[in-house]
């Protein structure tokens, strides 16, 4: 297979550039490399007469040097499969994705970052999936016997939309899950404000940052109205999350975690597309210079 050729700038998709997208840029541009930002939406394939790679707007045949993937639009199923198809067909002719379509994936499906991380031996909480009303009330009677909570989430969600915090049977049952599938997983946070959890930044394979972020809500995301708060990066905590971005196979990775009720950490969620401008402003750090490096690393 004869290869198009190889335009020397790199692509940033997403739809809403913000601070995270001129930063990356501003960051590329320092280290003498152009980026163009372009949404998924905008790309196209056209396969006829040997041509077998996606078009992109401005790039008229070549193919980017890389890509930084900062976002993924949602839409319908098939809107979907066309976005991640433009990822995996760029990496299979040579181009580093970084994150990869399998790693976003993995982890924008709750339910395989589930199962990835405990067949993996990662310790995360307790998770039930399935579309039977009467099936989740068995997963979590344990639970409510001992009077302790269970999360409803949805299976493709972000920044804490759609959790329900359920404490017993009767609310169990007047709860409507999305799409009709029930993923519940057993609730491991404080019973009482402030609520807490931790992430850690993980970038080609290591754990590089870590912040605390603390509510008045159990809900902690940021987005939600978390305080962000500068944390040390402990060893059980570098570690699990390590092994949490090394189960899901991916790039860089925002991996959550807190302490359940014995005080051992669990990985709540790894996020193949995470923000950290809060994680910058409590850090002090440069997380998008260590970002920018190692994507630079790849595309040596």
């Amino acid at each position: 297979m004869n290869l198009p050729a190889r335009d020397p700038r790199v692509v940033i998709f997403t739809d809403e550039p913000g601070w995270h997208g001129r930063s990356l840029r501003r960051a590329l541009a320092a280290r003498g490399v152009e980026a163009v930002f372009l949404s998924l939406k905008e790309a196209r394939f056209d396969i006829a007469n040997g041509r077998h790679l996606p078009q992109l707007p401005g790039f008229e045949g070549a193919l980017p040097r890389g890509v930084f993937v900062r976002g993924v639009p949602g839409g319908a199923l098939e809107s979907v499969i066309l976005r991640l198809d433009v990822l995996h067909t760029l990496a299979l002719l040579g181009v580093p994705v970084f994150n990869s379509g399998r790693a976003i994936e993995r982890t924008v499906d709750k339910l395989l970052t589930s199962f990835l991380l405990s067949s993996r031996g990662v310790p995360t909480p307790a998770t039930a999936a399935c579309e039977s009303p009467a099936e989740a009330q068995t997963f979590c009677a344990p639970f409510f016997a001992a009077r302790r909570a269970v999360v409803l989430k949805p299976l493709f969600g972000s920044q804490g939309q759609g959790l329900v915090l359920v404490h017993d049977e009767t609310q169990l049952a007047a709860s409507v899950p999305v799409g009709g599938v029930f993923y519940v997983q057993e609730f491991l946070g404080s019973t009482a404000p402030p609520y807490q959890d931790w992430r850690v930044m993980v970038i080609d394979g290591r754990a590089r940052f870590c912040m605390r972020r603390e509510s008045a809500h159990w809900i902690t995301n940021r987005a939600q109205g978390a305080r962000c708060l500068a944390a040390p990066l402990e060893t059980p905590l570098a570690d699990l999350a390590e092994a949490a971005a090394a189960a899901l196979e991916v790039d860089y990775a925002g991996v959550d975690l807190l302490r359940d009720p014995e005080g051992n950490w669990r990985v709540i969620e790894v996020n193949g597309i995470p923000a950290w401008w809060g994680l910058t402003q409590a850090t002090g750090a440069d997380v998008t210079g260590a970002l920018v490096e190692a994507f630079l690393a790849r595309l040596h």
